[in-house]
């Protein structure tokens, strides 16, 4: 039988790599856009709608982190258990934060990087609403927990309204984001019959990791002897799933459906010319 001790290292081992793999993954998209000097072939939907993402992750993982009253509230509603969040989920959802305005603003102040001016670099409205709808559900829960005479109870966490719950709705941010985030570039490369511009290599990057993420919350869940490790943390262990999801769909895009398109593209640059901004955006 495989001991407690190799699995903890284990844990953190694959816990380390795939924080190395996620944060690696932000600089593809971002060095392509800068040796292209062009942001065409992709959207601004995705990073900004990350920054919302990563901004609501590191927001959680620190009250679930360094939080008494979160973790005291989260043990009571899950058996005693703490919560499955490590500090390299902290560091990550940081820097995923930091890479991701940077990235942003390769759009939306494209100048100011040297790139060509273009009037379609902003958001969809399709994204806008989701970026304003998350907030508003984020308010709306903070609202109703603010009502609750138990809000900043331990004991009647299991029944109550309390901060946990505010904790949750910020949490499952991230997850709302992560469902749509992709979606605007896959809709992209569709129209385009291209993957021109988009980096495959950010995609290969996030497939890795989102299996190792996915295998440490599993380890820890398996060491405390409860799966509510996975039950009581579903955005972690969510946030692997649907991604990977989707590094397949583009990895499918890139490698089986458009592989000659790409090759013709990037020869003479006239796919990206003759598309240019029209269908950049879902509206």
């Amino acid at each position: 039988m495989v001991s407690v001790g190799f699995l903890k290292a284990l844990s953190a081992l694959f816990g380390w790599v795939y924080f190395l793999a996620w944060s690696l993954s932000f600089y593809p998209q971002f060095l392509l856009n800068l040796r292209r000097r062009s942001t065409s072939g992709t959207t601004v939907d995705f990073p900004m709608i990350n920054c919302l993402g990563f901004l609501a992750y590191l927001v959680s993982n620190l009250a679930f982190y360094y939080s008494l009253l979160i973790r005291a509230q989260y043990a009571a509603r899950h058996k005693g258990l703490t919560p499955t969040v490590e500090f390299n989920d902290i560091t990550f959802a940081a820097h995923g934060l930091l890479l991701s305005i940077i990235l942003t603003s390769q759009y939306l102040y494209g100048r100011a990087w040297g790139f060509r001016p273009s009037a379609k670099d902003r958001p969809s409205r399709l994204v806008l609403g989701i970026f304003f709808g998350c907030i508003v559900g984020v308010i709306f829960v903070t609202l109703v927990v603010l009502r609750s005479p138990f809000r900043d109870s331990a004991e009647h966490a299991v029944s109550a309204w309390v901060w946990l719950d505010v904790v949750y709705a910020i949490s499952y941010v991230k997850l709302v984001v992560t469902l749509v985030k992709y979606t605007p570039q896959v809709v992209v490369n569709y129209r385009n019959k291209s993957t021109v511009g988009w980096s495959i290599w950010g995609m290969l990057l996030d497939f890795i990791g989102g299996i190792l993420s996915i295998a440490q919350q599993v380890i820890d869940s398996y060491l405390q002897g409860d799966w509510s490790g996975i039950t009581g943390n579903p955005v972690k262990f969510a946030l692997g799933n649907v991604s990977m999801m989707y590094d397949v769909i583009f990895i499918v895009q890139h490698y089986v459906l458009y592989p000659e398109e790409n090759k013709e593209a990037e020869a003479s640059g006239s796919l990206l010319a003759r598309h240019d901004d029209e269908e950049r955006r879902l509206d």
